[in-house]
């Protein structure tokens, strides 16, 4: 019985000293609080909070006018806004897509979308074939390096509006460059512009693209061709391997992580030339051959007839596209651990 009484005894001194001041003054409940305000004051001088003043207003403004006017560009895609007074939000539908997948003719959906792809994929591999090339050739170090360098990649400074002004003088069928230069060996005149072949249309597009934006690929690849280790050129020279097969098997391969980055910037840069187009055609419809997502988009949204719905709906497409390209690449630099 003693040994039983000096337990309990000893359970409910332990039970009081709980509920005792501490040597602090306050009880347990106290200290609760107390390591409570601890880490309520910590958050709030936290880098996150203290810098809240600089960085919240810029995300909020990106927040409402980019991502809250994608999210009302698509619920405007799921009416039938014209433009004219408030849209009706009472009833939403997929009719604009369905229309979309249902027109025919020349300058239909269709056609957009087919040229929009041909466009990104020609434009693109053009462009890294052409950028391998050049930095293969810078590479191997040329005299004049850095000023060729320069004078390569100096187009991509240029905006779409100055190069569609000049490749317009260039395509002239009346005394410009391009036309005299075949001229010269009895091709032509070539009306590149307005060519009745699609074809040759959407080539020209091409060929002036890529004459702006194949020193990006250059420049790219020229950082993945300085990046690869000496040991691995000299090994394949011991192994008696050729220049060719040298940089088809050994120095291309490890050029995977470039091409990926170049071809994603590209197919972006594709998706904008739209001002390259306005600028190219003005206020005239574009060719058949050249009339891509963009410009679809806007001359159904606010040509003659107005249809901003249809136009939206549009746009969500050309977003999807975009987001398409863009959200692969971001996910394979995840798993490499470079995001």
């Amino acid at each position: 019985m003693d040994s039983v009484r000096s337990w309990l005894r000893r359970r409910i001194d332990s039970v009081r000293s709980e509920q005792r001041l501490r040597t602090d003054g306050g009880t347990a409940s106290d200290a609760v609080q107390s390591e409570t305000g601890t880490g309520l004051r910590r958050y709030l001088d936290s880098d996150a909070v203290e810098s809240a003043p600089f960085w919240l207003p810029a995300f909020l403004l990106v927040g409402l006018f980019v991502y809250g006017a994608i999210v009302w560009n698509v619920v405007i895609s799921l009416t039938d806004y014209e433009g004219l007074g408030d849209p009706e939000y009472g009833s939403f539908d997929l009719e604009n897509y369905r229309l979309m997948l249902q027109e025919t003719g020349s300058y239909s959906f269709t056609n957009a979308f087919v040229n929009t792809i041909v466009l990104l994929v020609a434009f693109t591999l053009v462009c890294l074939v052409f950028g391998l090339v050049v930095a293969i050739l810078v590479d191997r170090d040329i005299r004049f390096e850095n000023t060729f360098r320069t004078i390569y990649l100096l187009p991509m400074s240029l905006s779409f509006v100055v190069t569609a002004k000049m490749w317009l003088w260039m395509y002239s069928s009346n005394g410009g460059f391009v036309n005299r230069a075949l001229g010269v060996v009895g091709i032509g005149p070539v009306n590149f512009i307005r060519n009745p072949d699609p074809n040759v249309q959407l080539a020209a597009i091409v060929f002036a693209l890529v004459w702006q934006f194949s020193g990006y690929a250059m420049v790219v690849y020229l950082a993945g061709l300085r990046a690869i280790p000496d040991e691995h050129f000299e090994a394949a020279r011991v192994d008696g391997a050729s220049l060719v097969k040298m940089y088809w098997r050994v120095v291309i391969p490890q050029l995977r992580t470039a091409t990926v980055s170049a071809s994603v910037v590209l197919m972006v840069f594709g998706l904008k030339a739209f001002d390259f187009l306005r600028a190219l055609y003005g206020n005239d419809t574009p060719a058949v051959g050249t009339d891509i997502l963009p410009t679809y988009m806007v001359r159904v949204a606010f040509g003659d007839a107005s249809r901003i719905a249809y136009g939206s709906a549009v746009a969500v497409v050309l977003f999807a596209l975009a987001f398409s390209i863009v959200l692969p690449y971001l996910y394979s630099e995840y798993r490499r651990g470079a995001l």
